[in-house]
This record gives structure tokens, sequence and C-alpha cells, in this order.
């Protein structure tokens, strides 16, 4: 894929420090560093997915990220969203995740936004930034973040878990099949609820964030029309590669 449009930003003696051991890594380097510096990315909901993802992409300087989510935090959130605490029980979860990751790395840019996406906000959040980790669990809202992604060529990592069972995938507009490729109707038998372990959200969702670090950075290789399905019950991973479909409504001919 085509180099992402991002302004490196430069680094200060501290970043540099902070980032230090990362900056290590062969083909990353403090140019990689710059890079997620000078990057804004839209997380769609902070929950046991969004979380890891935020978590992650802040401890790594990530200079910019957009968290969508709305509701406040009760106790069935605290077993996997780990920006959720008892303390913050009842009040908004973005106040919370807010909070958090403002502690964690006090110099990123953190826009919270207390609201899921929706057809009112979805044009202008993903507006915003330069790339979507797609971590809401009902499709109207990753069908809305797909469409967006796709009519503003930005970038989507789309993850998702059910059970013991993660998958992930990354889409380029233009280069690789879209969610609706997928999906072109959302799975009647799929609910709002589910079961699921805090530690199979946070397998896939610091895989996202690696996947999202990658993609800006410009490092390794991308799950890019590739569909990675993962059964913690059995420890067996799976990349099988997937095609766009010619009679897509989203990215089709």
């Amino acid at each position: 894929m085509a180099e992402l449009p991002i302004t490196p930003e430069p680094l200060n003696d501290e970043e540099r420090a902070t980032y230090e051991w990362q900056s290590w890594v062969p083909g990353f380097g403090e140019q990689g560093q710059e890079r997620l510096k000078g990057a804004s990315v839209l997380i769609s909901r902070v929950g046991g997915l969004g979380s890891v993802v935020a978590y992650e992409l802040a401890a790594a300087g990530v200079g910019k990220l957009v968290l969508a989510h709305a509701g406040d935090v009760k106790h069935s959130d605290l077993n996997r969203q780990l920006l959720m605490t008892h303390s913050q029980l009842g009040k908004p979860r973005i106040e919370s995740a807010e909070r958090r990751l403002s502690e964690l790395n006090p110099h990123i840019e953190i826009v919270p936004i207390a609201e899921n996406i929706t057809e009112r906000n979805a044009a202008s959040l993903v507006g915003e930034v330069d790339l979507i980790v797609d971590c809401a669990p009902l499709f109207e809202e990753r069908f809305l973040m797909n469409r967006e992604a796709v009519r503003q060529s930005k970038p989507m990592v789309e993850c998702a878990m059910y059970d013991l069972e993660a998958q992930i995938t990354t889409i380029i507009p233009g280069e690789t099949p879209c969610l609706s490729c997928l999906f072109p109707e959302a799975p009647p038998a799929w609910k709002r609820e589910f079961p699921v372990f805090g530690a199979v959200s946070g397998t896939v969702g610091c895989m996202a964030a690696m996947e999202t670090i990658k993609l800006i950075a410009g490092l390794g290789e991308t799950l890019a029309s590739k569909l990675l399905t993962m059964d913690l019950r059995t420890m067996r991973f799976r990349s099988n590669r997937i095609s766009q479909r010619a009679d897509c409504a989203i990215c089709g001919d």
C-alpha cells in the first residue's frame, strides 16, 4: 500500500527516552516514532477491545486518539474493559478512558466523544483522523465506519471476538475487500451481549494495536486482503486470503 500521508512530528528528549526500546526495532527507529507522534486514530468503542487498543497506542506514542463511546461504567464492564475502574461505576465510560490514558501518557492528545458511531457523526469523526480501528460490537456502527472509510479512503483495522474466538483484518480502500464484502448483511444471530473473556479481547486488541502501528510506520507486513482467525480454546490460528466482491454495495464496481 502507499504510505499514509502523515506529517512526522519531531521528538523531544523525554519522548526519545520514553520510546527508546521500541525505537530499537529494525525498520522502525526514530523516523517511525515521529510518524506515530504525527498520526491520529479513531477508536470506535473503548470496551473490551478498544480499551486495549487505546492503551497500547497511547503507550506507543500515537499523537492523537479520538475515542467514541457512550454510556456509563457498570459492573459487567470491569472484567474486560481495562480502562474502566470500580471508582468510576455509574460515571461515563469515556471519562474513565480519558483519565486513565492521560495518566499513562500526558503528552498525547485524547479527544473523548461520549457518543457511539451514528449516521449523524460517522463522516465527521472519520474525517478527523488518518485511520480507524473498529472495536464496535454492533454491525450498524461497523457498517457506518466501513462506508466512511471507503468513501474517505481511510484505512481501517477491523477486529471482533466471540467466546474464545477472534478475527482481524485490515481494510485498505481501493486495494482490499471491505467489511461489506465479508458481511453483505449483519449476521442475524449476532447480539449486543455475548460470552467472552477479557483475555480474548486483549489478545486481538493487542494485534489490532500492532497492525495500526505498522500501518502508520510502514513497518512489516499487514493483514491487508487477509483474515486472521484464532480459536484460543485450541490455540489454533489461521490466515486466509480474502477477495473483494464485485457486487459489493460499498466498494464494488
